[in-house]
């Protein structure tokens, strides 16, 4: 574990340089015949650093060349949409975008699609209803399902809680008007309210993918709530800051806690038994395969519309076990 934080911090500072040449105007000097763009939202976040190393090494395996770029926060959407139109300068053969919301890149993928681009919905940020209103087509979309996700979410806190289990339960949205957080959150509230009726949703709160927003809500609804049993975040960075507020309150241990994304912080949460448990949705898998596929694709063979990445939920017992296959792609 310790020598991928190692390869994720060394991808990340390599990417931040890039960002920095693509803000100054300058990337489009170093373009290269069949080169991928892969524009992501930020690398300070570990779910990002872990795609970005799974595009890596699959271009490295694949012998193909690329460039990345992100941005400052997962909220920047104007500052994404300026970065994709700069790659746009350097004539990439494929556009692998994660989208910071579902408009934000209208402008830029339309334009990629009517210069013969392939485009690529990266971790399925993108909404199909609004790309088809706007007459864009993409090559495919790569991701895990996030529905799914969330509804794991679900099993994982009544089997901790009880189908019988009565109380007040806390969710934690993504950034709001993001599909991704949209569809975790519903997974999980749908699948809870099937398996454990008297688990009631007290509140349901946008927390903007960030850390420190979350910790507050947390704080806030405990108050209410003062006998909460659990939360879910729609990202591990928001469950991580839940977590804080919880242990700060000297509830540790009583209220069940779970992320979504699997990623390097959250592991070590959970090895430490703070947080509860992750829904991990192996960014790195889904980078690598996003790479594998776009050349599938280049190459004139079928590529499903939709590519499915597979999730698990991480627990101490699992990562203690050290047995489960998948694990190898927990990065």
């Amino acid at each position: 574990m310790l020598r991928i934080a190692k390869k994720i911090n060394r991808f990340t500072a390599t990417a931040a340089v890039a960002v920095a040449l693509t803000l100054g105007g300058g990337s489009a000097a170093f373009a290269q015949d069949g080169e991928y763009a892969i524009l992501m939202k930020t690398l300070a976040n570990p779910f990002w650093g872990a795609m970005g190393l799974g595009v890596e090494e699959g271009a490295a395996e694949a012998g193909v060349a690329y460039f990345i770029q992100a941005v400052e926060s997962d909220q920047a959407a104007e500052s994404q949409l300026n970065v994709c139109n700069t790659m746009l300068e350097r004539k990439p053969v494929a556009m692998i975008t994660a989208a910071i919301n579902s408009t934000n890149l209208l402008p830029c993928l339309k334009a990629a699609q009517e210069s013969g681009i392939k485009v690529v919905d990266l971790d399925g940020n993108l909404d199909p209803d609004i790309l088809a209103a706007e007459g864009i087509e993409i090559t495919f979309r790569i991701g895990s399902d996030n529905v799914a996700a969330g509804a794991q979410g679900a099993d994982y806190m009544v089997s901790q809680l009880g189908a019988d289990a009565v109380g007040a339960i806390l969710v934690i949205e993504g950034l709001s008007g993001n599909i991704t957080g949209q569809k975790r959150a519903s997974g999980f509230a749908d699948r809870l309210a099937e398996l454990a009726p008297g688990l009631e949703i007290v509140a349901s709160l946008p927390g903007d993918w960030d850390r420190g927003k979350a910790a507050t809500i947390t704080n806030d609804i405990m108050i209410r709530n003062p006998n909460l049993l659990g939360i879910f975040a729609a990202n591990d960075g928001m469950a991580l800051g839940a977590v804080e507020s919880v242990f700060a309150a000297g509830k540790g241990g009583d209220v069940v806690i779970i992320g979504v994304d699997g990623n390097s912080d959250a592991v070590k949460s959970i090895k430490s038994g703070r947080l509860s448990a992750s829904v991990a949705q192996l960014p790195y898998l889904v980078g690598k395969q996003a790479v594998e596929n776009v050349q599938r694709a280049l190459a004139g063979e079928d590529v499903p519309s939709n590519v499915d990445v597979p999730t698990m939920v991480l627990t101490q017992e699992i990562l203690a076990a050290g047995t489960e296959p998948m694990l190898e792609f927990v990065k």
